[in-house]
């Protein structure tokens, strides 16, 4: 286990015994603590296991083996590192609500969305731009109809009326409506 990995160099040969047979006995006892803080995804606990060892491994000069237990020093680096993980897989993509987390939000195949995404995007660059414009203060910007007077300078019943039409084009664009009046 000793020797360079990426640049980085780990212990020396006489302590690269100590630390290799120091980090093997931790494995265990880092591996059922990082599964329980990324519970149930088990490979990301392996790869943040495997991560915190190897961090222990390049800095194994450094730390001090005898008089001071490791233990408490790999699960802090697994903790931050478990954190980073959850933090990663969690983040919201750009534009979508900031109130939606995805632990809670039900949604359905992240392949699906983009193409849903793709298809309202064709269908919003379709219509009048006034229609347009007044979609993405009511429904992007999340204004109310007065504000959006205020902004464009129209009267809020044209906002109003504006919004009414643009959704039924949009829905007309997409089928939706076709869908909706044969069904009934």
């Amino acid at each position: 286990m000793s020797g360079e990995v990426s640049g980085l160099t780990g212990p020396s040969v006489a302590g690269g015994e100590l630390a290799a047979a120091r980090l093997r006995g931790e494995r265990e006892a880092l591996l059922r603590y990082v599964a329980k803080l990324l519970a149930p995804d088990l490979r990301h606990a392996e790869d943040v296991v495997q991560e915190t060892l190897l961090r222990a491994w390049l800095r194994a000069d450094q730390l001090d083996w005898q008089d001071r237990p490791i233990r408490p020093w790999l699960f802090r680096i697994a903790h931050n590192l478990a954190v980073d993980t959850w933090r990663k897989d969690r983040a919201i993509p750009v534009g979508s609500a900031a109130d939606v987390r995805p632990d809670t939000a039900d949604w359905d195949d992240l392949a699906d969305r983009v193409v849903d995404r793709r298809w309202l995007q064709q269908a919003m660059r379709r219509l009048p731009y006034a229609h347009h414009e007044v979609l993405v203060h009511v429904h992007i910007y999340g204004r109310g109809s007065e504000e959006v007077a205020d902004v464009l300078g129209i009267p809020r019943g044209t906002v109003k009326s504006r919004t009414h039409h643009a959704i039924r084009s949009l829905r007309r664009e997409l089928g939706v409506l076709e869908n909706e009046e044969t069904a009934a």
